[in-house]
């Protein structure tokens, strides 16, 4: 059982000594939009609060 358990420590420790070697694939940058034109119109207003459902009746 402590073969075992040395093996799986040394693989783990392999793979992390691995990474922080190699290092991790930096995310690409997402490409700056052009901005718009026009100025922003004001929010749109809120929405009407709806009314709650009647219940079933039986």
């Amino acid at each position: 059982m402590k073969k075992i358990i040395a093996l799986i420590l040394s693989l783990v420790l392999v793979v992390a000594f691995a990474l922080t070697v190699t290092g991790c694939k930096k995310a690409e940058a997402p490409k700056p939009t052009e901005a718009p034109a026009a100025p922003a119109a004001a929010p749109a207003a809120p929405a009407a609060p709806v009314a709650p459902a009647a219940p079933a009746g039986k």
